[in-house]
């Protein structure tokens, strides 16, 4: 192949993600990959929780958990926990757990008990029994098990999202990625419609074979330069906003997020080694930004405080294409989708993981283009029905906003069919493979999301079991989880202490 140049449009987190993938996989090529940021202009830098696929990231890249969590302020997530989002007796809060190969024993009497519920038949259909990550993180446990703990145990991470940018642009340099600070004032053009080189403020042009645009929710080559519309999902997802306050940290570090539905929208409370990370999501169509920003301060006891709140806008949706051209929109330049699972840095991973392996069967070449746009664009729309869900199944009523979001009827059919089969009481699993989308969300996490909420008949219409409905014993399930968690560690590890025993 001939010598290529990749221009990325933008930092952060997202860009150089993207820069020290492609390094890592074309490192035997002639690909030459340059970073263009500007130090005079901000990113949204909030503290961030992950998705387990992020451990995949740092271990493609060979970087240590002793390498970056300490730089980052990280800390270990074995989940999240759902807070006030259903007024459902018994189902006030919920845990989505991160799966370990230990549930492989228990996460069968959930389903079991979850369907048999499902057919009005008084059993314990409530998640929070049944998995080991529930357990660590009730007990304030790490997912990091003795070393003879046999079982593989999936989790992510909390961290900060701007000494994280900090720290991918240190490891991308190192692999050769060059790094350019400058404000970009123009984008010029070649006949054909390709970009063909970022023009400076100082008038310098970055010329490039493929620009990944990485500049935020402003989308500065995608959707200003070749002009690629956005599809909006304010149909159904009405959360625009975010005001977010940092705490203290305590003694105790939790490993979970924790997500608290509040009047207007949610608030996620993210513990990082130094600091508490806080934000309030809401949809300015119901509050603005001083009742939002007034609510949250009460809920942190922060009224009388001087501690400086930041509000965001978020745009939410897609793009219709996210690689035109010759350009690739990365982060928020191609879309967003509200926080709520934390998937912003997936997404980041899977659209980076799925040019470099388009363009390369394709001989560096546009050809599997269509392929790339296809494969992101289903991605964000599987993601968003499992997001939508979590506010279509809610049943508060203490505001309007709340009223609204369970009579929105604004649904895909794929999730209309999901949520069909699991109040018609079929089998939820066979439904999620007949639509091929429990590659996005696997069976058990709609299963805990809907169990969670109390999505069962009402509790004066159970009836007993019998000895085939009622074969799981709780108390067994749950003694075995505790016994599979004493080989955890308390989650305070010390990390810098950690870090020091690697180096020379």
């Amino acid at each position: 192949m001939k010598s290529q140049k990749i221009v990325i449009l933008g930092g952060g987190t997202a860009g150089w993600m993207a820069a020290n993938m492609m390094a890592k996989s074309w490192a035997d090529k002639a690909i030459e990959i340059t970073v263009v940021e500007s130090s005079s202009i901000g990113i949204i830098g909030v503290g961030e929780g992950s998705t387990p696929q992020f451990k995949g990231f740092m271990d493609y890249l060979g970087i240590s958990e002793a390498q970056w969590m300490p730089a980052c302020n990280a800390t270990y997530k074995n989940g999240i926990r759902f807070i006030d989002w259903s007024t459902k007796t018994g189902f006030s809060s919920y845990f989505h757990p991160f799966p370990a190969q230990p549930d492989d024993y228990s996460a069968p009497a959930f389903f079991h008990n979850s369907f048999v519920r499902r057919k009005a038949i008084d059993v314990e259909g409530h998640p929070d029994h049944f998995f080991l990550a529930t357990h660590l993180a009730n007990t304030n446990k790490s997912p990091i098990a003795a070393q003879n703990f046999p079982f593989e145990i999936n989790y992510g991470y909390h961290f900060d999202s701007s000494l994280l940018g900090e720290f991918l642009a240190r490891e991308a340099e190192k692999r050769n990625v060059k790094h350019i600070d400058a404000t970009i004032s123009d984008v010029r053009k070649h006949v054909n419609g390709d970009i063909a080189a970022l023009v400076t403020s100082q008038g310098v042009e970055i010329a490039g074979d493929i620009f990944v645009d990485c500049s935020g929710f402003k989308s500065l080559l995608l959707q200003q330069a070749l002009d690629v519309g956005f599809e909006s999902f304010g149909n159904n997802l009405f959360n625009d906003a975010a005001v977010v306050l940092a705490t203290k940290q305590g003694d105790i570090i939790r490993s979970e997020t924790q997500s608290v539905a509040r009047k207007y929208g949610w608030s996620w409370h993210i513990p990082l080694t130094n600091r508490i990370g806080n934000g309030y999501v809401y949809s300015q169509r119901y509050c603005d930004r001083d009742q939002a920003e007034t609510e949250l301060r009460a809920a942190l006891g922060l009224l009388d405080s001087d501690v400086e709140a930041r509000h965001i806008k978020m745009k939410v949706g897609q793009v219709e294409t996210h690689w035109k051209n010759n350009c690739i929109a990365v982060g928020l330049s191609q879309g967003f989708i509200e926080p709520l699972e934390a998937t912003a840095l997936h997404i980041v991973q899977e659209t980076v993981q799925s040019f470099i392996e388009c363009y390369q069967e394709a001989g560096f070449t546009d050809g599997n283009r269509d392929k790339h746009n296809h494969s992101i664009a289903t991605r964000y729309q599987a993601i968003r029905d499992y997001i939508v869900a979590h506010y279509r199944v809610n049943s508060r009523t203490d505001t309007q906003y709340w009223l609204d979001n369970t009579n929105n009827n604004n649904l895909s059919r794929s999730l209309f069919n999901v949520l069909q089969t699991w109040v018609s009481g079929n089998n939820l699993s066979d439904e999620l493979a007949r639509q091929n989308i429990d590659q996005y969300y696997p069976s058990v996490s709609w299963h805990c999301l809907l169990a969670g909420y109390g999505v069962y008949p009402d509790q004066a219409q159970l009836k007993p079991g019998n000895a085939l409905a009622k074969q799981y014993n709780i108390e067994k399930i749950e003694d075995y989880l505790r016994r599979c968690g004493l080989n955890f560690k308390a989650h305070r590890l010390e990390l810098d202490a950690l870090a020091s025993t690697f180096h020379k």
